[in-house]
């Protein structure tokens, strides 16, 4: 009987896996209108958005992590720019208890889904202050780019060895 009450105790004492955001930040932010006032016409159709997203990752001890979410969005009528907007909108993570093989997916997924909502809205502030629409970026599927990723990676290192 004893023996289970230690055993039960030191399972007590075992955390499980923690991820907690420490601080999130903008990083860097662009906004550019070089058109100004010609791109603001009421009367121009609603321009075209490319849309880029890249997320870096880096450790800055075992358990502290940050991770870079970069948006970088471009809209144009016809071959005219209207505006471009680059962030970087950083956070901090304690990332800690996780398996090896599942720390790439917490920083290259989970992390950047819970900052994207932020940096979000700092695209549609950034839009509407600079004279447009306020620009509302779709939701970001972080778990299909990470795999798309990893297939172009794959690919690359087969193509290396052929």
């Amino acid at each position: 009987m004893a023996e289970n009450d230690l055993e039960t105790g030191a399972a007590e004492t075992e955390e499980g896996p923690i991820m907690s955001i420490i601080t999130q930040y903008i990083k860097d932010l662009s906004f550019e209108n070089p058109n100004a006032p010609a791109s603001l016409n009421p009367e121009l159709p609603q321009p075209t958005v490319e849309l880029g997203i890249n997320v870096q990752a880096r450790a800055l001890n075992e358990e502290n992590f940050e991770i870079e979410l970069r948006i970088q969005t471009t809209a144009k009528h016809e071959d005219e720019t209207a505006f471009i907007v680059e962030l970087v909108y950083g956070g901090l993570f304690l990332i800690k208890n996780f398996p090896p093989e599942a720390l790439e997916m917490m920083c290259m997924i989970e992390c950047p889904r819970l900052l994207f909502p932020f940096a979000r809205r700092v695209v549609s502030d950034a839009t509407r202050d600079g004279g447009f629409s306020p620009l509302q970026l779709d939701p970001i599927d972080f778990a299909g780019l990470f795999q798309a990723h990893k297939s172009q990676e794959a690919e690359e290192a087969s193509a290396g060895t052929a």
